[in-house]
């Protein structure tokens, strides 16, 4: 599960559910304002049903003889209460908001009506007749104004009603949005613990194990997906460093070793030559060619390791000159032909110059990289060819032997530092950083190694360099001096 995910998810359903709890808070605002509303005209329906009767009551105590404009003892006139009475029944039909309400105010009216018209023909008529037709229409009025009480007080019980059940609803959302939240809240925090903090601190735990020297520590993989994809780069990394220091170790371990040899040889050299016996002349000069040769060993070993060190601080530098890189390869192997190989090593060159604008020791340190290579992996008395040719806008030198070859998988690490393949290590010594410092000076170039081989056949390595723009204006030979040709090849 992923963290961003989870915490996606928790948002957004903290969103939704404040929003839910908006429109709820919003719909029930509204219906209970509307229900207040309703209760507001229920009370005064009422209000209004009652002063009815009470002008209605007004209107009974005044005499039948009793002028309109003349007020009786009460201080009300016929003329003013018939004005409130006819003023509030049309209040009370402005409030009404329901058909059943209009009919009994109309009933209401009608009956009032009633009560007007009879009052206005008992005039004169004794009191007893004025009672006995004046008592049903009263009754009658003050019945139907009671209905309309009644029918009021029953619309503010049931807005009153309506109104207790959604405050009931509210409290009961109220609650279960807070108890959700709650709820919610402590089992995220409880997940976070679980899956977040107690990750993040086994990483942390790991990462400070390690760094105090304990380099098998790793860091557990759980969580959400970030942490783990944390912990599996920790881990990785953990695994690279431990491999870095295991190859290290291992090279160490080959330098030592493969510095012994040599020095062995000189020590035993220089014990034969200051032993203060007579040595004879011709084991003296086999003598001083082996330790020629230990010391050139040991000088290619130590300028490998100088230059991989110089490489990986990003202190490698060229000093460009244009050379011919015919004089260059010639130089590469006259220096093995006059050291007495036993292979059959052979130069083959173009014609025309093959300029370069290059670091000529760099470009031959690679050139004897490849030439050493290929007799130090190349049966005694085999061909060793060392070609320079011009390809279009590059040069490329290659070298050619017939020695055991390399397979695919070998072909992989084959320019990896401190890498040397099985049979490799078997055939012959070294620490695994000449090719590696080789592709290194090429690539410095602007140029690239390229290797064709199969195991058993041998292998050819090709150089590819950009050619100088001096090639298109080959310079003229300097006196004394000549190009080597075809003829010039060295066998």
């Amino acid at each position: 599960m992923s963290l961003k995910g989870v915490i996606t998810m928790a948002v957004t359903l903290l969103g939704v559910l404040a929003l839910a709890a908006a429109a709820s808070l919003v719909t029930l605002t509204t219906y209970l304002h509307r229900t207040t509303e309703s209760m507001g005209e229920a009370v005064e329906g009422v209000r209004l049903a009652e002063a009815l009767q009470v002008d209605l009551l007004s209107l009974a105590r005044l005499p039948v003889s009793t002028s309109p404009q003349l007020p009786a003892t009460n201080g009300h006139s016929l003329a003013s209460t018939q004005a409130a009475v006819q003023l509030h029944l049309s209040e009370a039909r402005s409030n009404a908001r329901m058909e059943q309400e209009l009919a009994m105010i109309d009933e209401v009216e009608r009956s009032i009506s009633a009560f007007f018209l009879a009052r206005e023909g008992l005039q004169n008529q004794p009191a007893e007749e004025v009672s006995r037709v004046m008592g049903p229409r009263m009754e009658a009025a003050l019945s139907a104004l009671d209905r309309l009480v009644e029918f009021n007080v029953q619309e503010a019980r049931v807005a009153r009603a309506q109104a207790d059940r959604w405050d009931g609803i509210a409290n009961i959302i109220g609650i279960g949005v807070a108890a959700f939240l709650v709820l919610g809240g402590a089992g995220l925090l409880l997940w976070i613990r679980r899956f977040v903090f107690r990750p993040l601190l086994d990483i942390s735990q790991a990462m400070r194990r390690f760094g105090s020297g304990r380099k098998r520590t790793r860091a557990p993989e759980e969580g959400p997906t970030e942490l783990r994809e944390m912990a599996h780069t920790f881990n990785e990394m953990a695994n690279s460093l431990s491999r870095q220091q295991e190859q290290q170790l291992t090279f160490l371990a080959g330098v030592a070793h493969d510095l012994r040899n040599p020095l062995s040889a000189l020590k035993m050299s220089a014990a034969l030559v200051t032993s203060g016996r007579p040595v004879p002349e011709e084991r003296l000069r086999k003598t001083m060619g082996l330790v020629r040769r230990q010391v050139a060993r040991l000088d290619r070993m130590v300028g490998d390791l100088l230059d991989a060190t110089r490489i990986e601080a990003g202190r490698f530098e060229l000093s460009l000159e244009e050379r011919d890189a015919r004089e260059l390869a010639t130089e590469v192997v006259e220096l093995y032909q006059s050291g007495g190989s036993s292979h059959d090593l052979r130069l083959l060159l173009p014609e025309e110059p093959v300029m370069l604008s290059c670091d000529a020791t760099r470009i031959e340190q690679v050139l004897h990289n490849l030439v050493s290579n290929a007799l130090k992996y190349s049966p005694g008395g085999s061909v060793v060819e060392v070609r320079v040719e011009r390809v279009g806008e590059e040069a490329l030198l290659s070298v050619v032997d017939r020695g055991i070859g390399i397979s695919a998988e070998e072909m992989r690490n084959l320019f990896a530092p401190f890498k040397r393949m099985g049979r490799a290590r078997e055939t012959a010594p070294g620490i695994g950083l000449g090719l590696s410092v080789a592709r290194r000076i090429v690539e410095a170039h602007g140029g690239r190694i390229e290797v064709d081989s199969r195991p058993g056949m041998g292998s050819t390595f090709r150089v590819r360099l950009p050619q100088s723009h001096a090639a298109a204006h080959p310079p003229e030979a300097r006196p004394g001096e000549s190009v080597p040709g075809p003829a010039d090849s060295v066998h």
